[in-house]
């Protein structure tokens, strides 16, 4: 399961309750290097969506911003229009 950053954010806090910008960073730089691992050895976005509780536009951005070659629309059964 991928872990979001919220959750690594609230562990790492200070005692004032503020995060390290850079602590953040890193998990953000975390979360992008396995969401795109886990797509490009094949996980949907819906599953990624489904590990992090993130919505399906913030993972398809994450991915994009990764760099990350995204694949065509559509599964198995998937035909084009002609």
């Amino acid at each position: 399961m991928i872990e979001a950053p919220c959750r690594r954010v609230t562990e790492s806090a200070s005692a004032n309750g503020e995060m390290h910008m850079r602590e953040l960073d890193k998990s953000r730089d975390d979360l992008l290097d396995e969401l795109r691992a886990a797509y490009e050895k094949g996980a949907s976005i819906r599953a990624l969506v489904a590990s992090t509780g993130k919505s399906y536009g913030s993972i398809h951005s994450m991915l994009r911003e990764s760099g990350t070659t995204m694949r065509s629309r559509g599964g198995p059964n998937h035909r084009r229009r002609h």
